[in-house]
């Protein structure tokens, strides 16, 4: 960790996170702003995907000046990090994997589910595109950020924990907006903290690549689209414990074999196990 990081106050982060976006959720609530049938995303919610990204901005002017901003947003694309290239494999793949094993199980549970893309193919790299935008807006913030003192402080599960949680009830006015009780949002919660801690895994074992954990949400977000549904069933929305709970579950089999502390040390040395 470097000197820089030690300044950072993820306590300001927050706090400006949702006092820029606390306005904006009021509009949505007054306006009720129109989501769309296929992203279920309005405009406001564009809006503030922005903010995370703000709030860094104005934190890390203050504290490094422009040079701090431009290292920052360098940032992004500091794939050269990613020394084990081996990692990109659950960057890329878990993701998909992940809903690939909803699909199984709500099925496997007897549970309708549509077997036809909702979203035309050639629209995927639009919505990589977009989404990698929204990875980008968060993750400056919630990892390029907030994650170093953090970790400092409360260790690799504690960081993604306690980041974890205002990031998931930030979620909550857009999710309200969509019309899902509070069944649904304890449940959605759960994933969300699971997929923090999921990041900050990503984050500690590629060097502290920032656009490996932007990729990895990116591609989190796109396989929601693209989950199968049709006109009747959505299983991601409808089966919200099979959806969350499968994601918790990934997330404690990575703290169990990756340890709680570092989330980098990886339990089973394989030179080991192949001398056994």
């Amino acid at each position: 960790m470097n000197s820089s990081s030690l300044k950072r106050a993820p306590l300001k982060f927050f706090l400006i996170v949702y006092s820029l976006s606390i306005p904006f959720w009021i509009i949505d609530l007054v306006i009720d702003a129109k989501r769309t049938s296929s992203l279920n995303f309005s405009i406001i919610d564009i809006i503030t995907a922005f903010i995370p990204l703000i709030a860094a901005y104005i934190l890390i002017y203050k504290e490094e000046g422009r040079s701090g901003v431009y290292k920052l947003l360098k940032r992004i694309f500091d794939f050269n990090r990613i020394i084990k290239k081996g990692w990109f494999l659950p960057i890329f793949f878990l993701p998909l994997l992940m809903y690939f094993l909803i699909y199984i199980s709500i099925s496997l549970f007897g549970l309708p589910v549509a077997n036809n893309l909702h979203i035309p193919f050639k629209s995927i790299p639009f919505l990589l595109i977009l989404f990698f935008i929204g990875a980008v807006c968060e993750e400056i913030g919630y990892t390029g950020y907030a994650i170093e003192p953090m970790q400092k402080k409360f260790g690799a599960l504690g960081a993604g924990v306690l980041i974890g949680i205002p990031w998931a009830v930030w979620h909550y006015p857009s999710i309200i907006q969509q019309g899902h009780d509070f069944y649904w949002i304890a449940w959605a919660t759960l994933g969300t903290v699971a997929v923090r801690v999921l990041i900050v895994w990503i984050f500690n074992n590629t060097q502290k690549s920032l656009f490996a954990c932007i990729l990895f949400h990116t591609m989190l977000n796109l396989g929601r689209p693209l989950f199968p549904k049709d006109e009747l069933h959505n299983p991601l929305v409808d089966y919200p414990e099979i959806h969350y709970s499968l994601i918790a579950v990934i997330a404690v089999i990575v703290i169990f074999l990756w340890g709680s502390k570092t989330l980098s040390k990886f339990r089973y040395n394989l030179k080991t196990i192949k001398s056994q």
